[in-house]
């Protein structure tokens, strides 16, 4: 039997939220098969002691409103990266998750005056539980990978959002994800549901400090994006170099709808996610413009799956990578226009820009086109430093350093220009500690 994860612990989490009974038995069930499945075939070596894992732990029992009101070294730590400021300067709402469970949780008058559910994924499971039901588990089965049944296990937190038919807002929602101890794991489960004729921005950061020893984030996104709606899904992820993140993020979308996932890697040891768009009605389409940073000891394996199952769907994917100080970039990807997918595109755009001769970087994309009326573009590139365009700036009376970090805000303006300002600066200040 293992230390930290069983079925006694399945059913001692379960017990203390206070779960109906088929909950309980889906989480058994999960665990089973997270006992009975190995480790993926593909990617980078998963190295986890799963008897180290902390796989829950709860800071308080309640969720608050007010920032004064919540404990302070939590607070202090919410403070430090700023999450309190921009809540009250340009997010319509926000949630906040301190290990296991959302610790903070507000929204302005005006999600409440439209309708729109915002909340954390625990107490939407009280509160909604016939809309609840009908999309937990439907999109991400939970026996997909060893990943997603360990998620089914033993989930917690994690952010629920509905906005009903005809419904904008002027804001994002946002959810800030903190691991703030040793060996923890964290394992939210997420559901968006945007109903007809509606748009949703929301937006995900994650943090962590650094510790001797691994943790482990393994969270699902299901995301159901409605006829005619648009969702702009936006994470910009900062994990510390020894936080294993194996995330499975999946949205399907139907007629006439849009998908977006911007996507940025800057941390964690491992990084294996692949945001999904499953296009399932006519016209729909699907974006993902990603970054990922790759440095020591840091292994970032990343891309897109595009699945076209209706005609006249579109999709892209815009891949930027950056590998340096002996870092492993890699882009795996999927584009599959199905034979019923008539008279639609895709296009993969993979660039990658190598520091030093001791990093590496692969890309390894599948693309499948079943009918004669569709098309696929891939373009792939792989290259060093311009130093055409190094001395250019050098002979301006830049210096090396800053022309460098110049070149490198170039080559992923493509996906800076889609963050909102605040984003941009965190991203922008995220990178310049790597060059």
């Amino acid at each position: 039997m293992k230390k930290n994860i069983n079925e006694n612990k399945v059913i001692e989490i379960s017990n203390i939220k206070k779960e109906p009974k088929w909950m309980q038995e889906f989480r058994l069930q999960a665990y089973k098969k997270f006992e009975e499945l190995n480790n993926p075939q593909f990617g980078p070596e998963l190295k986890i002691d799963f008897d180290t894992i902390n796989y829950y732990k709860k800071i308080d029992d309640k969720i608050y409103n007010d920032w004064n009101c919540v404990p302070k070294d939590v607070k202090k730590t919410f403070d430090d990266i700023g999450l309190p400021s921009a809540e009250k300067k340009y997010l319509a709402g926000v949630g906040a998750q301190y290990e296991s469970e959302v610790i903070y949780h507000n929204m302005i008058k005006e999600l409440e005056d439209k309708n729109i559910l915002f909340c954390d994924t625990d107490t939407a499971l009280k509160k909604y539980p016939e809309i609840f039901k009908q999309y937990f588990n439907n999109l991400v089965k939970y026996d997909e990978n060893k990943y997603t049944a360990l998620n089914g296990a033993v989930w917690s937190g994690g952010t629920f959002i509905y906005i009903p038919p005809h419904t904008k807002l002027d804001r994002p929602l946002q959810s800030y994800f903190r691991i703030n101890s040793k060996n923890m794991g964290q394992f939210e489960r997420t559901i968006i549901i945007v109903d007809e004729n509606s748009e949703l921005h929301y937006m995900e950061g994650c943090t962590a400090p650094t510790y001797t020893s691994d943790s482990l984030h393994a969270a699902v996104v299901e995301i159901y994006v409605k006829k005619h709606a648009k969702c702009r899904y936006t994470t910009i992820q900062n994990w510390s170099s020894d936080v294993y993140n194996l995330v499975t993020k999946r949205a399907i979308v139907e007629e006439g709808g849009l998908m977006e996932w911007i996507d940025g890697n800057i941390g964690s040891k491992v990084n294996m996610k692949y945001p999904s768009c499953i296009l399932n009605g006519k016209y729909a389409s699907g974006n993902c413009i990603s970054i990922a940073v790759a440095t020591t000891n840091q292994n970032q394996d990343t891309g897109a799956k595009m699945i076209h199952l209706a005609p006249y769907t579109k999709s892209n994917i815009i891949s930027k990578s950056i590998a340096l100080n002996g870092g492993i970039s890699t882009y795996r990807g999927t584009v599959n226009i199905t034979k019923k997918a008539e008279h639609s595109s895709a296009l993969v755009k993979c660039d990658t820009i190598i520091l030093d001769d001791k990093s590496k970087s692969d890309t390894i994309p599948q693309n499948k086109i079943s009918n004669k009326t569709s098309n696929i573009e891939h373009e792939a590139t792989v290259s060093k430093i311009d130093k055409e365009k190094l001395f250019y700036l050098m002979s301006r009376g830049i210096s090396e350093e800053k022309a460098k970090e110049l070149l490198i805000m170039g080559f992923i303006e493509r996906f800076r220009e889609e963050l909102p300002m605040e984003y941009a600066v965190e991203l922008n200040s995220l990178l310049k500690n790597y060059f």
